[in-house]
C-alpha cells in the first residue's frame, strides 16, 4: 500500500499533525469557543471543485491568469516549518508538494480553469497521457522546449530514471503507486533501483520524447497518479542520490537563490523556464521570500494588522486559531482577504471489529452520535461540516451523497432508534472503550460522545492517550480499545486511494484501524481498481462506500474541518487549493 503522507498544518496548540492524501489526519485541533451565529456556515456556500481531464490544447501554456494579475514584485510567504524534503521522490507532504510547484514539474498536473474548476493536463507532457491495452499501458510524449535550469533538455531518459530511482533504498518517503503497478506490492523486493546499472524493463523510451509505462494490471487513473509531486522529474545527469534532497535542479519557474535552514528561502526566476510550455504555473512574482518560525496566532495577527511589510505577505497553511476565528469571520473589512475551504480529508471514528462484533451495536452508535454538539464544540457550522459518507465530496469525482443514519434530519442523534437497535442486539447494555487524543478540544468532544451514547444505554469507558504516541497506540492490531478517531485523504479525486487503504492490510501501523478483513470486499476493491473506465470506477467506489456502511458499518463518519486563512492586502490570486487544502502558489501575484 502507499506510504503514509502527513500534511503539516498549523492548527490549535497541541494538535497532532493534520494528515492528508493517503495519510492519517488531525485530531483534536478544531477551533473552539466561537459563536456559531457569528457568520453563516462556510459549507453552505461552498461547492466541491470540478475536476476533469483536459485535452492537448488545454495542456499548452501559459497558465490562465487570475483577474487583475500583475507581473513582478516580491511576495512573502510566512509559516511555521521549513521543508524536510526537496527531492521529489521523498515528497508526500502537502506543504512540500505545494512548494515543489515553484521548482519542479511532472508529466501531468492540475490546471486551474476558473475558481473551483480544474483540468488534469499534460505538464511536461503534451497531454494527460494515452492509455492502451485496457489501461495496462500508458504513453506520454514530452513537449518541445522543456529544459532544466542549466539549459539542457528534459528527455524521456530523465523520466525513466526518475521512476527507477524511486526503488532505491535511500528513498524512504514519497508515493509508491507507480512502483507497485510496474512490479509488485513489495516493489523494493522486485527491483533495487538503477544505480547498479540495471534498468526497469516495464518503462520504455523509444526516443528522447516518448516514454511508455507497462503496468501489471489496468490502471485507468494512472495519469492522476503521475500528477503527484512525488513523481516530478529528476535529471539523470545531475542525480546526486541522497544529496539531491538538499540541492535539487529546477525544471520549474524558480531557482533557489538562498536557504537558511529553519529560517528562510529566497527564490528567483529560472531563465530556462518557458511559460509557453506550462499550463499550470503563473509564476507572476519576480522574487519569492519564505519566512519560517511563526505560529498561527502570530501569522494571523500580522495579516490582520496588514502593516506595510506584510501587505505583500500570505501563508500557505496557517489556519486562523480559535482565539481569532470569530474576529476574522465577523470583521467585514477582512472579507476581501479571507480564504475559506472545507477539508478534503476524511475523518472517522473507527470501530475495532475484533472487539465490537455486533453490527447492530455499531449502527446504534451511529444513530446516537451527537454530530451537532461536536460541531458546536468545534466552533459551529463555520468551523466544521457534518458529512455522511466515507468518501469526501470535495475530492471524489462522481460523488453521490447518501445519509444512511439520518444524520442530516437528526444531527443531534436519534436516541430512540439507537435504543431499538441495542434491544435487537446481542448485548442491549454494551460497554464501549473509547480512546482519544488528549487535547483540550477532544476532552470536550469526549464528554459529548459519552453523554450521548450513555443516553442510549451504552456505557462508555474513556481512555485518554498521549498525543505524541496516539497513532502508535491505536495502530496496534492487539489494542484494548473499541472506538477511536482516525483520518485519511485521497491522493487524487478517486476512491481508489481511500477505501483500499483504510480497509487494506491488517497489521501493526497499517491504516486499517477497524481491522476490517473481508476477502469478498478485498476482491471487489481489486476489481474496481482495475476497471478500465475511470468514471465507471468512481461510480463503483461510491456504491461500495454505501455498501460497506450498510452491511458492515466499520466506522462513524466524523466532522469535516473548514479552514479560514488570511492574506495581505497587496496579495492577489490567493486561493486555497481544494484538493491539497493549502494556498496554491500558482495564481499568487503582487498588487501595485
Amino acid at each position: 500500500m502507499p506510504s503514509v503522507r502527513t500534511v503539516i498544518a498549523v492548527l490549535a496548540a497541541g494538535a497532532l499533525a493534520l494528515t492528508g492524501a493517503c495519510a492519517p489526519a488531525n485530531q483534536g485541533a478544531p477551533p473552539q469557543g466561537t459563536s456559531p451565529q457569528a457568520t453563516p456556515s462556510a459549507a453552505a456556500s461552498y461547492s466541491p471543485p470540478k475536476i476533469s481531464v483536459g485535452t492537448a490544447e488545454d495542456s499548452r501554456g501559459p497558465a490562465i491568469a487570475p483577474d487583475g494579475v500583475v507581473k513582478g514584485g516580491t511576495v512573502t510567504m510566512i509559516d511555521r516549518d521549513d521543508f524536510s524534503h526537496l527531492d521529489p521522490a521523498q515528497i508526500y507532504v502537502n506543504t512540500e508538494a505545494n512548494f515543489a510547484l515553484l521548482l519542479h514539474r511532472g508529466l501531468t498536473g492540475y490546471k486551474r480553469v476558473a475558481k473551483g474548476e480544474y483540468k488534469l493536463v499534460g505538464d511536461l507532457a503534451t497531454d494527460a497521457g494515452t492509455a492502451s491495452d485496457g489501461g495496462r499501458t500508458w504513453t506520454f510524449t514530452l513537449k518541445d522546449g522543456v529544459k532544466w535550469q542549466d539549459g539542457t533538455p528534459i528527455t524521456s531518459a530523465d523520466v525513466k530514471w526518475t521512476i527507477e530511482r524511486m526503488f532505491a533504498p535511500f528513498i524512504t518517503q514519497g508515493p509508491t503507486y507507480i512502483q507497485q503497478w510496474l512490479t509488485q506490492e513489495d516493489h523494493r523486493a522486485a527491483y533495487e533501483g538503477p544505480y547498479g546499472g540495471k534498468e526497469l524493463d516495464a518503462i520504455e523510451t523509444p526516443d528522447d520524447k516518448t516514454v511508455v509505462f507497462r503496468f501489471k494490471a489496468p490502471h485507468a487513473d494512472a495519469n492522476y497518479a503521475f500528477a503527484m509531486a512525488g513523481y516530478n522529474i529528476v535529471p539523470k545527469a545531475k542525480d546526486t542520490k541522497e544529496q539531491y534532497d538538499k540541492q535539487p535542479v529546477s525544471s520549474g519557474p524558480y531557482i533557489i537563490k538562498s536557504h537558511v535552514v529553519d529560517k528562510s528561502y529566497q527564490l528567483e526566476r529560472n531563465p530556462q523556464w518557458d511559460a509557453a510550455t506550462d499550463p499550470i504555473r503563473g509564476a507572476y512574482p519576480d522574487v519569492w521570500k519564505l519566512e519560517f518560525g511563526q505560529e498561527a496566532l502570530q501569522i494571523t495577527d500580522r495579516l490582520v494588522a496588514d502593516a506595510v511589510a506584510d501587505q505583500q505577505a500570505f501563508t500557505f497553511y496557517a489556519l486562523t486559531p480559535p482565539e481569532r476565528l470569530q474576529q476574522v469571520l465577523s470583521d467585514q473589512s477582512l472579507a476581501p482577504r479571507r480564504m475559506i475551504s472545507p477539508s478534503p480529508y476524511g475523518n472517522y471514528y473507527y470501530f475495532n471489529l475484533d472487539r465490537v462484533k455486533d453490527i447492530k451495536i455499531r449502527q446504534a452508535v451511529n444513530h446516537a452520535w451527537p454530530g451537532r454538539q461536536i460541531q458546536q464544540i468545534m466552533g459551529g457550522p463555520q468551523a466544521a461540516a457534518l458529512p455522511t459518507t466515507i468518501l469526501n465530496e470535495n475530492t471524489t469525482i462522481g460523488y453521490e451523497s447518501y445519509d444512511l443514519f439520518g444524520k442530516a434530519a437528526k444531527p443531534d442523534g436519534d436516541i430512540e432508534k439507537a435504543k431499538q437497535l441495542l434491544a435487537e442486539s446481542s448485548d442491549p447494555t454494551p460497554t464501549i472503550v473509547y480512546a482519544y487524543n488528549q487535547t483540550p478540544v477532544q476532552e470536550r468532544v469526549t464528554v459529548a460522545i459519552k453523554n450521548a451514547l450513555e443516553k442510549a444505554g451504552i456505557t462508555v469507558v474513556t481512555k485518554p492517550m498521549d498525543r505524541k504516541t496516539y497513532y502508535d497506540s491505536i495502530g496496534l492490531v492487539d489494542n484494548a480499545f473499541d472506538l477511536y478517531w482516525g483520518g485519511w485523504g485521497a491522493d487524487w479525486a478517486s476512491g481508489s486511494t481511500v477505501l483500499p487503504v483504510i480497509f487494506g492490510p491488517v497489521a501493526d501501523g497499517a491504516p486499517n484501524y477497524s481491522h476490517l478483513n473481508d476477502p469478498a470486499l478485498k476482491a471487489e476493491m481489486k476489481k474496481i481498481a482495475e476497471m478500465p473506465d475511470f468514471d465507471e470506477q468512481n461510480a463503483a467506489w461510491m456504491r461500495l462506500d454505501r455498501k460497506i456502511q450498510e452491511t458492515i458499518t466499520p466506522l462513524v463518519v466524523a466532522e469535516n474541518r473548514i479552514a479560514t486563512m488570511l492574506h495581505g492586502s497587496k496579495v492577489g490570486g490567493a486561493e486555497i487549493d481544494p484538493q491539497q487544502w493549502i494556498v496554491s502558489p500558482n495564481t499568487i501575484f503582487v498588487k501595485p
